[in-house]
């Protein structure tokens, strides 16, 4: 299949329903939760209150690895105000929970696999009584030596968590023919690369309200990025029918993967079932480091063979990722990083492997870039070694070999949609470079307004790196996303009000789907209902698949109406319907664009409703020996240019600029899609310079506090200027394509990228710390 056609748009960074007045598809229409959110008056879901609450907190474990002798809640329950203490004994279902293996026990049963592990819950009138008496519940634990190394995880003689194997998935990919390639490959490079564990740092803590109801069972108002997965879960563990157990989304502060895993859903439903009253559960900066997953630590070593004239011949990756204690979403974060390690290029060979193991570190799972920002990281360092060790431009070795529609994978999947790297990488090269600033103003110094420097010993680099993610759930899952829309009268004017279950993250899915309908439907007013269960599925909002999943649901549901109101309008006034289109509020004659009839007449004091399940092609599974397979639906791909200062004598570090291309598809609200890519640059800077969770040899995290795991700040972010292309999709609405995640995939690498041109260092691990960087030049003199 040909390219698809597309344009350029160059930029240069310049709970309830909720009702938005329509601007269709393609506009920056504003965000209705976005002027509650600057104020301060958003409900996010810790805000949440009903009359006669009770308060609830969690017992954790100070161990990453212990058995349990046992439990005393007696002391607990003695102190006034205390209304329950819960241990697994008390779990009245299943026993055991998780997104892809319930294998993570509801409360620890006889042993604790990570520290901060849930042991008990304690029930009180007030969040300090109910602290007060978790300090007194009394857990006699016989602790263990931690499995903290993932690669002695897999040695032998290690003690295994889980039955069987510490081994949590084995990804092999084998495609061409290695022994040729290797005699074909005049130059090798070979590089070990190390990042450490990211958090979502996201700024809202898990929060929710659990609410018994008269039948028997609850009701949960939850911040989450999968209403439904949580359902299936949570019904089992409550030991009631799925119909029994309703979840509606809360305000939610932030996801970026670590609202995918349960936190306090079944805790604050036991609770409430328990005492048959409403229980809230939040958690505090602290706890919520212990309550959600984070990106997988990773280990890799990557070799390049190519001729000499810089054409790759092969990739050999080997790669083991740290999942911690429990299964999580591990098995298909190590495939998502395994079908990408060759990254955005042509590899005619390639021998990969990828390995998830189980630990007594924190749980990791979902994080934004699933996996493909660690393998892109050792991507495009290796890419970089290669350029050196050949003598070439990092840059020019990239548009060498630069993926096309057309290229296979080495997955052996063809890529038969837009793959845009040449024109990506080519904006970033015909983007002047900023200028050498001489100011004397602090803040434009490595170091900032902390004047550790005055200018002397700083270095300038630039690096480049381009990324390349699956969007959508791949491998054989039937991707599924459902609307249900309606049109009535009120005060004389339609209103459509779209009802999915579509998880508002921030990422603007709320705005994006009363856009579909102005479009669609030429309504300006228009309702989105609050997620919830009573409507049916709608994925995750992970996978940058939401707006692609909903969006297909929403037109689907608004052009079954469309047809139901030019029929009926068609029947009132005599007219072809063929020849009838909708306009305004009104229905006009299609050629001549003269108004026919109003909306509000035809409809009158019906209401009409359409409900659209939508669905995107299916994919296959990949095979387990060689990993060959049509395992995706679609590829999203981005480029970054990096500029960095840095002062190689203290290490200190400034990004003087981030540029991106991106190919977006189709830009459904123009300034939302900025800021999706400003946001995943930004995280992208932290991973590269200052985010890590740190986790001591015996499982304890030293860092659990904003105060100590630092993330970028306004000062930390420089300008980033955005290269928008729309190349449209050929199978999705309107040619939009996913934007999230691909920021991510390139933002770290470029940057690192960039310190290894302005220091000559090799840099192996990420985040780069000053005394990195210090350290090693002194060395290197």
């Amino acid at each position: 299949m040909s390219r698809a056609p597309g344009t350029h748009r160059s930029t240069t960074l310049v709970q309830g329903a909720q009702t938005q007045q329509g601007k269709g598809v393609g506009s920056s229409a504003l965000r209705p939760d976005g002027t509650l959110k600057v104020t301060g008056e958003f409900a996010y879901s810790s805000d949440l209150w009903i009359d006669g609450m009770i308060w609830a907190t969690t017992v954790r474990s100070p161990h990453a690895a212990a058995h349990i002798r046992s439990i005393d809640t007696s002391k607990a329950l003695a102190l006034p105000g205390v209304h329950a203490v819960l241990t697994h004994e008390d779990v009245p279902g299943a026993k055991t929970y998780g997104m892809k293996i319930a294998d993570q026990p509801v409360l620890a049963i006889d042993q604790v696999r990570y520290q901060g592990e849930a042991v008990a819950l304690v029930a009180a009138d007030d969040p300090e009584i109910a602290r007060r008496a978790a300090e007194l519940v009394v857990v006699d634990y016989e602790t263990l030596e931690p499995v903290t190394d993932s690669e002695l995880a897999l040695d032998p003689g290690t003690r295994v968590l889980h039955d069987g194997s510490n081994l949590v998935r084995h990804v092999k990919i084998r495609h061409g023919d290695m022994a040729r390639a290797r005699a074909e490959a005049d130059v090798v490079v070979s590089g070990d690369y190390e990042v450490g564990m990211q958090d979502p740092a996201f700024l809202g803590p898990e929060s929710g309200l659990a609410v018994p109801t008269p039948d028997g069972g609850v009701e949960l108002y939850v911040s989450s990025q999968w209403l439904h997965k949580d359902l299936e879960q949570i019904a089992p563990c409550l030991a009631l029918p799925l119909d029994k157990v309703q979840l509606t989304m809360a305000g939610v502060g932030g996801a970026f993967g670590g609202r995918e895993d349960l936190s306090v859903h079944v805790h604050a439903c036991m609770l409430a079932l328990r005492l048959g009253k409403p229980v809230k559960m939040m958690y505090n900066r602290y706890e919520s480091f212990f309550g959600h997953v984070h990106r997988h630590p990773a280990k890799m070593r990557f070799e390049h063979g190519a001729t000499r004239d810089g054409k790759l011949v092969y990739v050999k990756a080997r790669m083991v990722f740290d999942g911690g204690a429990y299964t999580s979403t591990s098995p298909v974060v190590i495939a998502n990083a395994s079908y990408f390690v060759a990254g955005a290029y042509e590899v005619p060979h390639a021998e990969i492997d990828g390995l998830a193991v189980f630990s007594n570190n924190p749980p990791c799972g979902a994080m934004r870039g699933f996996g493909a920002v660690q393998s892109a990281y050792g991507c495009e360092s290796n890419m970089d070694k290669l350029a050196r060790e050949l003598g070439m431009d990092p840059l020019e070795l990239r548009l060498k070999n630069a993926m096309t529609t057309g290229t296979i994978l080495p997955t052996g999947q063809a890529v038969d949609g837009p793959a845009p790297v040449r024109e990506l990488l080519d904006a970033l090269r015909r983007r002047p470079l900023p200028a050498t600033e001489s100011t004397g103003d602090l803040r434009t110094l490595p170091g900032g307004v902390g004047n550790t420097t005055h200018g002397e010993g700083i270095r300038r680099g630039v690096g480049y790196a381009v990324g390349v993610k699956a969007i959508g759930y791949s491998g054989g899952v039937d991707d599924i996303s459902t609307a249900r829309v309606t049109l009535s009268i009120a005060a004389g004017s339609p209103v459509v009000s779209i009802h999915t279950a579509a998880a508002e993250c921030g990422q603007g899915i709320t705005t994006v789907q009363s856009q579909i309908a102005t479009t669609e439907l030429g309504v300006t007013r228009v309702v989105v209902l609050p997620a919830d269960t009573q409507i049916g599925d709608a994925g995750s909002a992970s996978a940058s698949r939401m707006t692609w999943m909903s969006s297909g649901a929403v037109q689907g549901a608004c052009r079954q109406l469309a047809r139901e109101l030019l029929a009926r309008a068609a029947r009132s006034t005599g007219r072809d319907a063929a020849a009838l289109a909708l306009g305004g509020d009104a229905i006009i004659d299609a050629g001549t664009g003269e108004v026919v009839t109003s909306i509000a007449d035809v409809v009158g004091s019906d209401t009409l409703t359409e409900i659209h399940e939508y669905h995107h092609r299916r994919t296959e599974t990949i095979d387990p020996e060689r990993g060959q397979g049509n395992a995706h639906i679609a590829f999203a791909f981005c480029a970054h240019r990096a500029v960095v200062d840095v002062d190689v004598d203290l290490g200190l570090v400034r990004v003087v600029e981030l540029a991106v291309a991106q190919d977006v598809g189709k830009a459904m609200n123009p300034l939302a899609v900025e800021g999706q890519i400003e946001g995943g640059s930004a995280q992208g800077l932290g991973l590269a310079l200052m985010e890590e969770i740190i986790v001591d040899p015996t499982g304890k995290l030293r860092n659990p506090s904003f105060t100590d795991y630092l993330i970028p700040t306004i000062l930390d972010v420089p300008p980033m200027p955005i290269s928008m292309f729309e190349f449209p999709h050929p199978d999705s609405p309107y040619g939009l394509n996913g934007v999230g995640e691909p920021p991510t995939l390139s933002s770290t690498p470029a940057i690192l990228n960039a310190l290894r041109a302005a220091t000559g260092l090799d840099l192996p691990r990420i985040p780069v710390r000053p005394n990195d960087i210090a350290l090693a030049a002194t060395a290197a003199h």
